[in-house]
């Protein structure tokens, strides 16, 4: 294994510090699908003798009976270890693969071409430093491609080769390269790669990739080994502030309590000053600790832990930062967005945004435009659907230090998480803090919650009642209102249709429409929970995740969710405004039961089954399980 050294005979010890002091790059091969993306790098891990003897013969075996070169040795197989890789000769997972030369050590990530695993090749050019794009000499610059290097541009990654491969397949036609070259050249200029380095290769071959090739004597440029060789991948982190995220408060025992971290930029020594964001508290540094022994000075890139001269409250998620100048902190951003769900982004939902290591809650508010990824093209957009680009407004529900991803992609990357199923749906890079975030504080009220509520003698609360249409939500709701007021309660009815006449005339029914429905809805339920008064919301609310906004944004004890469960064959017979038999007809759209989902609730804080009791004993079972009555609200 690995390439041979004189040194490994002659003195170990001074070959393993040689080896040990290389320089790393990490880099992405990335580009359509079939382009040759782990074909190449099985090619470099051969041609840097980084295959064992037992590793070749297992791929010789292969070769023969899932190789897609005819028996000969299939280079792919080294990386594509899937077993739907191999069936169907493609890339679907990153893959992560390490080798060396005498000069470099490398960690390269062979990304996936297909469409649907876009999402794998964000995953994989996140950490990169350079990228290999990959061209088929035969279909020339294709959409996919485009894609992948609008997501390298957006993703920071200055340092690219364009490599035209398949050469030998277009006879090493230099036409054919140069117009490769060119039609990339225009795209690429347009986004901000105006600086690549474009090779003709050959990756089953290896031509111009460990040797040059005597195939194209036409070319003057450097091979790819030699290119991955020298590229110079330092940038000026250390010159900029001090930036470091907490990952772990270590307190290991009583004497002693530490901030552990990766350096994002710049460099600390004891006795500097910093601000802890986002509480703002200032200390002095006191030692920098490490394994090996304290530090004099720690610069972008280690991994410290940081003890203060004071006893300042730092979490794990805040960022300790320079005092003279400290990091940004705001809750609303401009950022632009890869939507990597089959689910559409619908704007006003609420999803997990997490930012190094700290996770906070965040909305997409409005979508700016959407990126057409071959002519560049801003259009406008409701939704993102899987794999599009939009810019679009953020809104946290808690104020986050940060930076410009331009300026610092450890501080400016993040990803959206799904509340319920906890998937990653999205990556995100943060342009800028919208102006409203730094203009728009909270105001002070000297009356509170408490003494409202206490003026009333109750606690504010918000019964949302859910359930299909006919269900006998607003019945039951205006049942309990009557009943409440009677009690000499305070209360207010928010029922779906009578908001649409004047908070939410200007939405329709679609998807986004019903989720910015709800939103307003919970918001307006919020101020009056506010006030102190009980609050009988009676919406369809067809979506578990509007419904988790709703009860998120409230104080525990304050949303009660009453499921009104009517079966959609009973609600359609009642049909009392005609609206099943429009939307069964074609004329209404997007009506929840017929051709919109309806998500019921997984745990309801009561349940109400019309087909087995009528309204007024529903409406009693709910305002005597407010009133705090011992009650079987299970029916």
């Amino acid at each position: 294994m690995a390439h041979q050294s004189a040194l490994i005979a002659e003195d170990i010890e001074a070959y393993l510090h040689q080896h040990q002091h290389k320089s790393l790059l990490r880099f992405i091969t990335c580009g359509s699908v079939d382009d040759g993306k782990s074909t190449l790098i099985g090619r470099l891990l051969y041609d840097s003798k980084m295959i064992f003897e037992d590793q070749l013969t297992a791929l010789e075996a292969d070769s023969k009976k899932v190789g897609t070169q005819g028996g000969a040795i299939d280079f792919a197989l080294l990386v594509d270890g899937l077993a739907a890789e191999r069936e169907q000769g493609i890339t679907i997972d990153v893959a992560y693969r390490f080798f060396s030369t005498e000069k470099r050590k490398f960690i390269v990530a062979d990304t996936p071409g297909h469409e649907q695993y876009t999402r794998n090749m964000v995953t994989g050019a996140s950490t990169a430093d350079a990228a290999v794009i990959l061209i088929d000499a035969r279909k020339g610059v294709l959409t996919q491609t485009r894609r992948h290097s609008y997501l390298v541009s957006l993703l920071g990654i200055r340092h690219v080769v364009l490599a035209v491969n398949k050469m030998d397949l277009v006879d090493w036609d230099q036409g054919v390269f140069d117009q490769i070259v060119a039609d990339y050249r225009a795209f690429a200029e347009r986004i901000g790669l105006s600086v690549f380095t474009p090779i003709p290769i050959s990756g089953l071959g290896g031509d111009n990739m460990a040797m040059r090739s005597a195939e194209t004597p036409w070319f003057k440029g450097p091979i790819l080994m030699d290119w991955l060789e020298s590229v110079d991948v330092e940038d000026d982190l250390q010159a900029k502030p001090f930036r470091m995220p907490v990952q772990w408060v270590n307190r290991p025992n009583l004497d002693f309590r530490g901030f552990s971290g990766l350096i994002a930029s710049g460099t600390i020594k004891p006795g500097d000053r910093i601000r802890a964001l986002p509480s703002g508290r200032e200390s002095r540094v006191a030692r920098i600790v490490t394994l090996p022994g304290d530090l004099d000075q720690a610069v972008a890139g280690q991994s410290v832990t940081l003890t203060l001269e004071d006893e300042i409250d730092i979490s794990r998620g805040d960022v300790i930062a320079t005092a003279d100048a400290p990091a940004p902190v705001a809750n609303q951003f401009e950022a632009t967005l890869v939507w990597m769900d089959d689910e559409p982004l619908p704007p006003g939902r609420t999803y997990l945004l997490k930012i190094g290591a700290r996770t906070v809650g965040a909305s997409v508010t409005d979508i700016k435009h959407r990126v057409n990824v071959n002519t560049l093209e801003h259009t406008a957009a409701k939704r993102l659907e899987l794999n599009e680009i939009g810019v679009c407004n953020l809104s946290l529900d808690q104020a986050i230090p940060f930076e410009a991803y331009a300026d610092n992609r450890q501080m400016g990357g993040f990803i959206l998480i799904d509340r319920l199923s906890n998937r990653t749906v999205g990556a995100g890079m943060i342009n800028f803090a919208l102006r409203r975030a730094d203009n728009i504080h909270w105001q002070h009220t000297d009356v509170t919650k408490a003494s409202r509520a206490a003026l009333k003698a109750q606690r504010g609360q918000v019964v949302w009642l859910t359930g299909l249409s006919g269900a006998g939500k607003s019945t039951i709701a205006n049942l309990v209102e009557k009943r409440l007021h009677a009690l000499g309660r305070h209360t207010y009815l928010l029922d779906g249709d009578n908001v649409r006449h004047g908070l939410n005339k200007d939405l329709g029914f679609t998807e986004e429409d019903r989720v910015e429905n709800i939103r307003r809805v919970a918001e307006v339920a919020k101020l009056m929970v506010d006030a102190g008064l009980i609050v009988l919301t009676a919406f369809i609310s067809p979506f578990r995740a509007e419904r988790q906004l709703a009860r998120d944004i409230l104080e525990p004890g304050e949303f009660i969710e009453v499921f009104v469960d009517t079966p959609l064959a009973v609600a359609e017979a009642r049909d009392v405004k005609g609206l099943y038999k429009k939307a069964r007809s074609g004329q209404l759209k997007n009506f929840t039961g017929v051709d919109s989902p309806y998500e019921a609730p997984e745990k309801p804080e009561l349940r109400i089954d019309t087909t087995a009791i009528d309204p007024v004993e529903a409406a009693e079972r709910i305002v005597a399980w407010l009133e705090g009555q011992e009650v079987d609200y299970t029916i």
